[in-house]
């Protein structure tokens, strides 16, 4: 048997894959997607599909696999999360109207950052395919900046970023979560970006600069790129422009629906670094799920786009006041109005807009796609209406934004079935009445049997034929039979047919006229849906703009919404936003915390200013030092977002950045230690905080001996009160660090409140001035149930240590005498050599001493 290779259809194949060495190809074959070699074997194990053979190659059985291709959707979605990309290869003529194999071609590759379909896209995320580049020859740096290029093709968000340290370029992609990621290969990024699964390598050409910014000029038909605010932005540009020619060759389309590019600027935004965003828990909580976050309990939005739209603006809080107070000013009008309820209801309905007309602008739209797009026009003259009533700038914006589609929702409507099927290719989408030439064809696909009736009656009357009647085989079409002993007396322009053997068949003009049209009414009637269909993409394609400024003014009438209908809920305040460093809290409450309470939450107060920029916060474990602290940031973040927040009054300030050195981690696959971990926060911290960054450090020190810690720790608040000059709260059990507020001015002390009743601890939750008396550790030992034999141990063991450290008194900053001192468990006695060493009187000795000194110790 000869090889498959050699016939013309694995011949075919091979060219096709040599293409596609690195994806798996879904060849169409019939009403299957075939996968032959490797990529069956793989697909096999991924999906849980058999493994058959097709032909033998070199005598060896051919490896194959398959999926039907109506059913492909739910397969390429689990390839897809897996990391793996798809070449989808279709059959481009029709079976038996070509020589040799059928025409095909690989029409997309879908890649886990180029998904536009619904079945592949969570609804609520964001989905971006990002590039990263920076010179390879230098270190990132101020001259040598990291580009960042983002976008979502099923949304047509298309942005940019330049950052000065590979630091910066690791926090801005973890608030992106890229689901594809494209680097140069030459770049030396270590081990951080070993967690993105859709991690891709580019030479270094795609990244070239003067190609990359011509192909974004030619794209955006402009002869620079000042316009969008990033020609000097080389870094960037190179980022964009691999990008995007990525995404055109997968997509196999020139994305004429990418109509924009923005940049975000590092200092138009809070500045949050990767442990920070993690330890405020701000939309992805500590164990990675999504319950329990800020997002979690802020979430009232009622369109998708809110959704996503709410998640991009917790992970860049805003540093523009303008923007920050037009707001607050809204939900301040929409609370007066009293239609927050109206104008929620009026969302609701609302499809996800943005994704729908990224499928519009590929010509991927679903039926059902168009009549939620329909429905949700609709319902814009409602939305503007409200708005007018509202009367401030950000809703005159907005209303603004939102365009009029009076004619294109008629015309959807007269167009579109209310409820049409899924996919296109069954037909019954176009409503009947909307198309004279579809009607026709529909009546002539339907009506075949009232035809064939029709002419018989009419036939047997005009020629008195008693056993004519009009039939239809599939293989001779519509024919007249009379029977042998009748077939004297039909007309003369009968044409005769068939003979049977009692009876004779005949065509005439018109029968076969109908059989023509009839036969081949089916497959023109789905042609002419089709292409009616085509059209009504057209239509909207030509109002793609006017219709992506509507979605997207949408989605920020629908967050905006959200923050007044939690601030009524939630019986939140509006913040006062000033230009200062200072964060003065009254009465401030943990969101979070808050809504997971069954019993009130006590409230906090904090004052952080020029004047009092840093406090040590004491107090026992599980006091509320940690919530105390994140309710401080979160609040601040919350203003930055242009909402109300959860305090009686809260004045916030402009901050660069928000640290948080918080809990205890190690990075395993990194090969860093807990402590290690800790420590390269901290040296960030110190490192990157101005004095208008918020600080919040918690337990510095604790991963290492008692007198390394403490050493550490102190070190650390020193630096943030006297080089840094952050706003600051340090939390920490080293009682020892409450006398710095003694010799700096500017630091306080801040303790929670706790009581002690028959051994027993009492949590009072509250912040009061000064430090705290002691750390009840053992007390919570017994809470979490440790035995009690365990705990009397202990307690003699901390009574021991407290004698003897009050014996032996250590000295800390300036000569202070720190009492009761910690001592340090895992300190290491002197060796007796150094001892004796010490003892040694070196112009005393003769040589002959000195080499018997070194002999014994030798022996020794």
């Amino acid at each position: 048997m000869a090889s498959n290779e050699h016939t013309p259809m694995m011949q075919q194949y091979l060219g096709i894959k040599a293409q596609h060495p690195h994806d798996l190809l879904f060849y169409r074959m019939g009403d299957f997607y075939e996968l032959f070699y490797d990529d069956a074997r793989h697909a096999a194990q991924m999906l849980d599909i058999t493994l058959t053979a097709r032909g033998q190659s070199g005598g060896k059985p051919i490896p194959m696999a398959g999926i039907p291709y109506h059913a492909a959707e739910n397969y390429i979605a689990k390839i897809v999360r897996l990391g793996r990309t798809v070449a989808i290869c279709e059959q481009m003529s029709e079976p038996g109207l070509t020589k040799g194999p059928v025409q095909r071609e690989v029409v997309r590759v879908i890649t886990p950052g180029t998904l536009t379909d619904e079945a592949f896209l969570a609804e609520g995320l964001d989905n971006l395919l990002v590039a990263a580049w920076y010179n390879t020859r230098h270190r990132p740096s101020t001259d040598n900046p990291v580009g960042i290029a983002y976008l979502d093709i099923s949304t047509s968000r298309f942005g940019v970023i330049e950052v000065d340290s590979l630091g910066g370029a690791l926090a801005e992609l973890q608030r992106l979560r890229p689901a594809e990621l494209l680097l140069d290969e030459e770049a030396d990024w270590g081990d951080e970006l070993n967690q993105y699964v859709g991690r891709r390598t580019l030479p270094p050409w795609h990244f070239e600069h003067q190609t990359c910014r011509t192909l974004l000029q030619e794209h955006f038909k402009v002869k620079n790129l000042q316009g969008f605010g990033i020609d000097h932005m080389s870094a960037a540009i190179n980022c964009a422009g691999a990008l995007l020619e990525y995404a055109r060759n997968t997509q196999r389309s020139d994305l004429q629906h990418l109509q924009h590019i923005s940049a975000d600027i590092p200092n138009d935004a809070i500045v949050l670094d990767a442990a920070s965003r993690r330890n405020l828990e701000l939309d992805i909580n500590l164990q990675g799920g999504e319950d329990f976050t800020l997002n979690w309990v802020l979430n009232q939005t009622r369109t998708t786009m809110g959704k996503r739209l709410l998640r991009r603006w917790l992970n860049r809080p805003l540093r523009d006041l303008s923007t920050l107070v037009a707001r607050l000013d809204f939900n301040d009008a929409l609370r007066q109005s009293l239609k927050t309820d109206e104008l929620g209801q009026l969302l609701s309905p609302i499809g996800d807009l943005e994704r729908i007309l990224g499928r519009v602008a590929l010509r991927s739209a679903r039926p059902r796609d168009l009549t939620r797009l329909n429905d949700s026009l609709q319902q814009i003259p409602d939305v503007k209406r409200l708005l007018t009533s509202l009367d401030n700038e950000l809703s005159t914006s907005l209303y603004t934004a939102l365009h009029d589609f009076e004619a294109l929702t008629q015309e959807l409507s007269r167009a579109l079935e209310d409820n049409p099927p899924m996919v296109l290719r069954d037909g019954g989408v176009i409503r009947d009445g909307y198309d004279a030439d579809l009607d026709e064809l529909r009546q002539l696909s339907q009506g075949a049997g009232d035809l064939l009736t029709r002419v018989e009656t009419r036939e047997r009357e005009a020629t008195g034929l008693s056993t004519l009647k009009v039939g239809y085989n599939r293989v001779h079409g519509f024919y007249i039979e009379v029977s042998k002993a009748q077939s004297e007396g039909v007309p003369a322009h009968y044409i005769r047919r068939q003979t049977l053997k009692n009876a004779e068949r005949y065509i005439i003009d018109e029968l076969k006229e109908y059989e023509d049209r009839v036969l081949s009414s089916k497959s023109r009637a789905l042609a002419r849906e089709k292409q009616l269909y085509e059209a009504l993409l057209d239509q909207l394609n030509e109002h793609l703009h006017s219709l992506q400024s509507t979605a997207k003014a949408l989605a920020e009438i629908d967050v905006l919404c959200c923050f007044t209908t939690q601030a009524e809920q939630l019986q939140w305040t509006r913040p006062v936003l000033t230009p200062n460093a200072e964060l003065i809290i009254e009465s401030g409450r943990h969101p979070v915390v808050e809504a997971l309470l069954d019993q009130p939450f006590v409230p906090n107060d904090v004052s952080l200013n020029k004047q009092c920029p840093m406090y040590i916060v004491t107090g026992p474990n599980m006091g509320g030092k940690s919530t105390y602290m994140r309710q401080n940031a979160l609040i601040a973040i919350l203003a930055h977002i242009g909402s109300f927040v959860p305090a009686k009054k809260a004045i916030v300030g402009d901050f660069d950045r928000i640290f948080t050195r918080m809990g205890s981690s190690d990075d395993i696959a990194g090969g860093r230690s807990t402590f290690m971990v800790e420590m390269t926060e901290t040296a960030n911290i110190l490192n990157n905080a101005t004095e208008r960054s918020l600080v919040l450090m918690d337990e510095v020190g604790r991963g290492t001996s008692t007198f390394d810690g403490l050493s550490i720790a102190w070190s650390a608040a020193e630096h943030l009160a006297e080089h840094n000059r952050s706003l600051c709260l340090f939390a920490t059990h080293y009682f020892e660090l409450t006398v710095l507020a003694e010799h700096y001015q500017g630091v306080g002390n801040l303790h929670l409140k706790a009581a002690e009743h028959d051994e027993h601890i009492i949590f009072m939750h509250q912040v009061l001035d000064g430090p705290a008396s002691q750390s009840y550790g053992i007390q919570v030992a017994r809470l979490a149930g440790v035995p009690p034999s365990v705990l009397a141990s202990a307690r003699q063991k901390l009574h021991e240590l407290e004698d003897s450290a009050v014996k032996k008194p250590t000295r800390g900053l300036q000569g202070a005498v720190l009492e009761p001192a910690q001592p340090d468990l895992f300190s290491i006695q002197e060796h007796p050599a150094m001892v004796s060493l010490r003892q040694l009187e070196p112009d005393n000795m003769t040589p002959r001493q000195a080499l018997e000194w070194l002999y014994d110790w030798h022996k020794k």
